[in-house]
Parts: C-alpha cells; sequence; structure tokens
C-alpha cells in the first residue's frame, strides 16, 4: 500500500478502536510499522476466534450425544418405552414433589410369556412385548408413566390416583390385553396379573412400592383376579409362596412327582383297555399333594412346560413297562390349554413313543373345550399334526364349557368325557338322566366314543350301561392308585362279575373335587 491516505485512514480507523487520539498517533514513518503490527495481531484474533467456534460446535455436538446418550439410559430398546431407570428418576422427583400428593404403582406381569418364548421362539415374544406395551399406552392418560422393567414386567404410575382409581385402570388393562395379538400370522392370547402399591399409604418410596406391588402382583396370579392392592397380611404369604415354588422346581428333578391311574372300564364287557393318569406331588412335610393344591402354581411359575414333559415320560415309561409284561394298556394325559402353545410338541410326543417302541395307540391326550374354543386355528393344526400320527384325542370336561358344537365336526376329535357334574345327579333327576342320554346319543351319532367321568355307585354304573355310554370312570370301580396297585386290582377285577352286578370295586374315599395332570 504505497498511498498514504488510505493507509492513515486505516490506521486512523484502528486508533479509534484502540481508543487512541489522533495527536498521539505515531510519526507516519512508523505507520507501516503499526500497520503490519495490527495485521498480525488482528490474524492471531481471527485463529482465537475460529478456535473458538470449534469449540462452541464440538461442544454442541458433544452436547447432543450426551442428550442422545442419555435417552439410550433411561429408553427401553425393545419397545421404545422409558426403562427402569427413568421410573426411579420421574418417580423420584414426583414423589418428593408437594403438588403430587397421590400416587399408584402398578406392577404388571404377562401370565405364562415364558411359555410363549420357549414354543414360539425369543423373536415372537419379543414382537408381543412391544405389542403388549403399545396397547397398554393406549389406554393411560399422559401424565402418567408407563415403563418396561424388564422381561415380561411393566410398570405404570399413576398421577394423582388413589385405591379405586388404581384398581378401576387395573381392570381397563386387564381387559386390554385379552384380545388377542397377531404375531407372523400366529393369533396369541395372553394375560396379565397387575399388583398395586399406594404412595404414601404404603411407602415413602418407589423401591418400597416396587417390592409391595410385586408382593400383591403374585398374590393376583395366586387368585386368578387379574389384580390385587396391597394389603396387611401379604407380605407373609408370598414368602410361603415363593418357599412352595422353589420346591416345586426342586421336584420336577427329584422324583417327586408321580402318577396314580385311574382305570376306564369298558360298560358292555367289563374289560379294561386305558387308564388316565393323574400326578401327585410327594412334598417333603405335606405328604401326598394332589393337583388341585399346586397346578396353578406351576402355571403362575411358568413351569407347565417342564411338568407336561415330565409327566408324558413318566406315563410312557409306565406304558413300556406294562407292554413288556403283556399289558396293553392305552394312558391318557391331560393337556393344559397353555401346554398346547408349543408348536413342537407333536413331534416331541411322536420322539418320545419312538424311544420307547411304543405304538402311537399307547398315548392318548385328553384337552378341554377352553383350549379348543380359545384358539381353534391353532388347535385344529396341533390336534391334526397329533392324529396324523396315531394318537388319539379326548375332550375332556365335556359339556362345562359354552362352547359352540361345531368344533366337534370341524376338529380331529376322537373321544368326549362327560363330567362328572352330570353323573352325579342323573339317578335322581330324571331331566339330567335325559341330557346325558342326549349327550350319549350326539357322541354315537358322530362315531366318538363316550365315557363317563365320576361314577360313584352302582345304580350311575347300571343306568350308564342301559344307556348306552362305551366306557365309566370312577371310584365306584377303583379310585386313582399307584402302577404297582392298580396291577393288582386288574389281577382281581372281574370283568364278568362286573356286568352281572357282583363285582366289588376298591372301597370308596372321597372324591377329589380337581384331578387334573395339567
Amino acid at each position: 500500500m504505497s498511498d498514504g491516505a488510505p493507509l492513515h485512514r486505516i490506521l486512523a480507523r484502528q486508533l479509534r478502536r484502540l481508543n487512541l487520539a489522533p495527536e498521539q498517533s505515531p510519526p507516519p514513518v512508523a505507520w507501516r510499522e503499526l500497520l503490519d503490527t495490527l495485521s498480525a495481531t488482528y490474524h492471531e484474533a481471527d485463529d482465537e476466534r475460529y478456535t473458538l467456534e470449534r469449540s462452541i460446535e464440538v461442544s454442541s455436538r458433544e452436547m447432543r450425544d450426551l442428550h442422545v446418550l442419555s435417552q439410550q439410559a433411561t429408553t427401553d430398546h425393545l419397545t421404545g418405552l422409558p426403562n427402569r431407570r427413568a421410573l426411579y428418576v420421574q418417580a423420584g422427583a414426583r414423589l418428593t414433589d408437594p403438588r403430587h400428593r397421590r400416587q399408584a404403582l402398578l406392577l404388571l406381569d404377562l401370565d405364562r410369556f415364558k411359555e410363549v418364548n420357549d414354543s414360539l421362539g425369543h423373536h415372537i415374544g419379543d414382537e408381543l412385548l412391544i405389542q403388549v406395551g403399545a396397547r397398554l399406552g393406549e389406554h393411560l392418560r399422559a401424565e402418567d408413566l408407563l415403563v418396561r422393567l424388564g422381561g415380561d414386567e411393566f410398570a405404570v404410575l399413576l398421577d394423582d390416583a388413589g385405591h379405586d382409581q388404581a384398581a378401576a385402570t387395573a381392570v381397563k388393562l386387564c381387559a386390554a390385553l385379552t384380545e388377542p395379538f397377531d404375531l407372523e400370522g400366529i393369533p396369541v392370547h395372553s394375560a396379565a396379573s397387575i399388583g398395586i402399591s399406594l404412595f404414601p399409604d404404603d411407602g415413602p418410596d418407589l423401591s418400597t412400592l416396587l417390592r409391595k406391588a410385586d408382593v400383591a402382583m403374585y398374590k393376583a396370579k395366586a387368585f386368578g383376579d387379574g389384580h390385587h392392592v396391597h394389603g396387611g397380611t401379604d407380605d407373609t404369604e408370598l414368602s410361603t409362596r415363593l418357599r412352595l415354588v422353589d420346591e416345586l422346581r426342586t421336584a420336577l428333578t427329584t422324583d417327586s412327582l408321580v402318577l396314580h391311574y385311574q382305570p376306564k372300564v369298558d360298560l358292555r364287557t367289563g374289560e379294561v383297555h386305558g387308564v388316565e393318569g393323574l400326578v401327585r406331588w410327594h412334598h417333603p412335610t405335606r405328604g401326598l399333594l394332589y393337583p388341585d393344591g399346586f397346578l396353578d402354581l406351576v402355571e403362575q411359575a411358568g413351569l407347565m412346560r417342564a411338568m407336561t414333559r415330565l409327566v408324558l415320560q413318566i406315563a410312557l415309561d409306565q406304558a413300556a413297562i406294562w407292554q413288556a409284561g403283556g399289558r396293553r394298556l392305552t394312558i391318557a394325559v391331560n393337556l393344559s390349554a397353555s401346554s398346547l402353545v408349543d408348536v413342537d410338541l407333536p413331534e416331541e410326543v411322536v420322539a418320545m413313543l419312538a424311544a420307547r417302541d411304543l405304538p402311537p395307540g399307547a398315548l392318548q391326550l385328553e384337552i378341554t373345550e377352553e383350549f379348543l374354543m380359545s384358539d381353534r386355528d391353532r388347535a385344529r393344526d396341533i390336534l391334526t399334526r397329533m392324529r396324523r400320527h396315531g394318537i388319539q384325542i379326548s375332550v375332556d370336561d365335556f359339556g362345562t364349557g359354552y362352547s359352540s358344537l361345531s368344533y366337534l365336526r370341524d376338529l380331529p376329535v376322537d373321544e368326549l368325557k362327560l363330567d362328572r357334574s352330570f353323573i352325579f345327579p342323573m339317578t335322581d333327576d330324571p331331566r339330567s338322566a335325559a341330557l346325558v342320554a342326549s349327550i350319549i346319543a350326539l357322541a354315537q351319532s358322530l362315531e366318538l366314543r363316550i365315557v363317563a367321568e365320576g361314577v360313584e355307585n352302582d345304580k350311575a354304573y347300571a343306568e350308564l350301561a342301559r344307556l348306552g355310554c362305551d366306557q365309566a370312570q370312577g371310584y365306584y370301580m377303583c379310585r386313582p392308585v399307584p402302577a404297582a396297585e392298580l396291577e393288582g386290582w386288574l389281577s382281581t377285577w372281574s370283568a364278568a362279575g362286573m356286568r352281572a352286578g357282583t363285582a366289588h370295586p376298591l372301597p370308596f374315599t372321597a372324591l377329589r373335587k380337581e384331578d387334573r395332570v395339567s
């Protein structure tokens, strides 16, 4: 820059910015030196500004990353819901805020979720959890906090809610889950048990509320009520129940579970070609327990799949022993609706028969109308595969449900078992007898075998024979007994005498109301 005027103007402007008066300016010969110095200073300032801008940019990116990490730390990766950590953060703020005087904590656990995972695969189980989370959210308010705690457990923190509102919300959520979920074309039925604890009544902090809601949830499972609000005696009851579950797990691996067998007598010939296997538990301190004393707990603890396999193994081992000794008896085993969720069950049963060199006719599976009606497509698939392998299917407790008889036409069924509630009154009530006669005629017209359960006296036995019932099962002939005792009974049983009404059954003992394997 050779022209002094522009340089002077630039220098004067810089001097003003430096708060220097014109008379303080250096002589012209020093202008260039001063300008060079100022230029270098501005270059340094530019570098510092650039460094500052980069630092701000990096900090902003780090802040965004920290925000993302914070969200990830408080979000369940599968369902997209807040997670346990988020519950602790938000609940901690709510419970200490005087504006939030009442809170209710709902702890929700899906019933038999483990069986869905085991039978349909973990990817189906994951999809079920996603859909459950979405469906629950549809039935909650914006101010309510829904979180997935992990596994099949969800929690809901209801704002400004007491006992009645919490219970009403639990009923609404349970009802929402009763509709089947479509999982890759498979309709899956789900249900939940909900435990409720209240703030501040049940505790001052989230840890206490979670513990008491957990206790209440187990009580809801125990009674099958869907939900339960924590009460004063719940903690003691839970301890007893948890101990029993632990003992059940041990029983599954220590030969504490056994089968007793009850014969099914042909009413035309008096012969016995089949028995029903009924599970018993040799409890270490409580003695011999019947199914109604522990099967609900097996379901709730997710142990039904393991118990079903064990019962089948015991039954087929005994069938092999009898076959080797010249007795060809078909053993009937009850299967719960939850057991039949397992799509691999038909092939597993066939493999168990083959491993013991048993024909398919050695086993009969008894199922309930509940399963047939709740998921007819799956029932048709599983039962058809069973029948394809020659395994017989019996419908247990026939007539006790409010179901359509069309399944008898659509599904591969071999036998109907007429529930004992029809048999008890038939000898004294003409209408009951007429109803039994109609069901027997229905079964015969469909070419189905009909078995009467709960035959407890000679009058019922004779009347059923007169009506043309195929088989009878009950304490009048023989109570459920261990295999060795049944062999003795079979040896002394007089088919001819029974037809003539002169045989002597084993002594009658009090009938168990519930006597089912699974």
